[in-house]
């Protein structure tokens, strides 16, 4: 055999060899969607790796998921090892839980010689609190969506694909201005297909009989009002829910207050920043800091929410002596698509063709969630030609001398450690773009090849990312499940 005969065959080996092994990994990756599977819909345990969610995801993006939990945690975490540990799980009497594959994998990599390699042994250590219903109770509740616009559908979507055995949050009705055939077919069109973040994979179907809507199963009563102290919400056997108002068009106290008027309402939500004494809540940082009592909140804006948690892990790692926050925002429906009259300044020239300044209330928010912040930070926004996710650089003076890798490092820890590892993903990659980050479900995006340190050690720029629809949205459910007491224990 010559020698180039003998080099194509042992290309052709590595080929196949490498092929062989691809299949194997999704071989085994399909194994582990079909052992989520079932935890999700008969126990209410759902699997996430590293924060990513898992259910409903392909065998190919379950792989992707673990090469980023080698490149983030530096741990040869392969799905052997992910199936190994969810075989265990799957075998256990789990109290509804949320669980970090990732996490137990990696711990599983350090300490199998401490447990003899027996993963049985290993998994019953580790989720010894887990185990048994007793461990934790949940009551599900009532959601009713006062407002279908942007980030209503979003709220619908997700509460309708995380809805599992129907053990947290239960959407059970959408109000808007009409309920004719016509605006509940037009308005079922526009939760199936959305420009941005694609198709909703699932059923959606019109019951125009009744007035509703059936999505991948569920009924939710479309409901129209002119006064929404009139609704009886009990009348279509909604009660103590949680009315979540998207309109964003009142935001005081008295106005939000005429919710509570109606019929099986408890609680009203916000998704916008309140004024008066209403308590602005970025979840993760002071979701505890309100009045027993308190029946009226606010998410706060998407843009708050993303700047929030980064400025708390600095200022509790280095000391904010003081700093600017300037928002790259994608352009919102509130613009105009021509040139139009507008109520503000700038916004009434053509959103597609235009950057524009405009104000933003995130430096005033910030000083309600980080009190100790109150007149340190400054902040303005540009709006840019770019339907959805944003950029929110923090130019920052800090107290301690740091660098690059330092104030990194800090916030990577945060991202897998600690309380805000929801809200905030650290970026390693390059060659990040807005685009990429569509449907990322963070509120901070930390893009760490862009930070920045002076010569001096004391003035930091970091650029942190956000979907304002998706990740706000995300972080809003997050509130929601909380004020409903519907958050399943946590391993992560």
């Amino acid at each position: 055999m010559s020698t180039g005969s003998s080099t194509l065959e042992i290309n052709k080996e590595k080929y196949e060899s490498g092929l062989n092994d691809w299949v194997q990994q999704e071989k085994a990756a399909i194994e582990l969607i079909h052992i989520m599977g079932s935890l999700w819909y008969d126990k209410s345990v759902e699997l996430i790796i590293f924060r990513n969610q898992l259910v409903d995801r392909s065998a190919s993006q379950i792989l992707a998921l673990h090469q980023y939990a080698k490149e983030i945690v530096k741990k040869p975490i392969s799905i052997y090892d992910s199936l190994v540990i969810a075989k265990e799980l799957s075998n256990l009497h789990l109290a509804p839980s949320r669980i970090d594959l990732g996490r137990l994998a990696s711990e599983w990599i350090n300490e199998k010689e401490k447990f003899k390699n027996n993963s049985k042994d290993f998994v019953n250590e580790k989720l010894r609190d887990y185990i048994g219903d007793e461990k934790k109770k949940i009551v599900p509740k009532d959601v009713i969506l006062y407002g279908f616009g942007r980030i209503g559908r979003i709220l619908a979507r997700e509460m309708v694909s995380q809805a599992g055995k129907g053990e947290q949050l239960r959407l059970r009705a959408i109000v808007t201005r009409d309920k004719s055939d016509e605006d509940i077919i037009k308005r079922a069109d526009l939760l199936r297909a959305d420009s941005v973040h694609g198709p909703f994979p699932g059923t959606v179907i019109e019951d125009l009989a009744n007035k509703a809507l059936i999505i991948n199963g569920q009924k939710v009563h479309m409901i129209s009002a002119k006064n929404p102290e009139e609704i009886d919400y009990t009348a279509y056997g909604i009660n103590d829910a949680l009315l979540i108002d998207n309109t964003g068009v009142n935001r005081d106290r008295a106005a939000l207050g005429k919710h509570l008027q109606a019929k099986g309402v408890s609680k009203v939500l916000l998704t916008a920043p309140a004024s008066g004494d209403i308590p602005n809540v970025v979840y993760g940082i002071n979701q505890k800091e309100h009045a027993a009592d308190e029946k009226i909140f606010s998410a706060a804006s998407c843009t708050t929410n993303a700047i929030v948690p980064v400025l708390a892990v600095i200022d509790r790692t280095l000391g904010i002596d003081r700093g600017h926050i300037e928002t790259i925002h994608s352009y919102t429906n509130d613009q105009n698509l021509l040139d139009n009259y507008h109520k503000k300044y700038r916004r009434g020239r053509s959103a597609p063709v235009n950057m524009v300044i405009t104000e933003t209330g995130a430096d005033k928010a910030v000083s309600k969630a980080l009190p100790q912040l109150a007149g340190k930070i400054t902040g303005n926004a540009v709006r840019v030609p770019t339907p959805n996710v944003s950029l929110a650089i923090l130019n920052l003076t800090v107290n301690k001398q740091t660098s690059k890798d330092a104030i990194n490092e800090i916030l990577k820890d945060a991202a897998l450690n600690g309380g805000l590892v929801e809200q905030i993903q650290y970026l390693y990659s390059n060659e990040t773009v807005s685009s990429d980050l569509v449907g990322n479900p963070c509120a901070s995006i930390v893009d760490s090849p862009a930070t920045i340190v002076s010569k001096d050690a004391k003035n930091v720029v970091l650029y942190v990312w956000y979907d304002n629809e998706y990740g706000y949205s995300r972080q809003v459910l997050r509130f929601s499940k909380y004020l409903s007491n519907v958050i399943r224990l946590t391993y992560y």
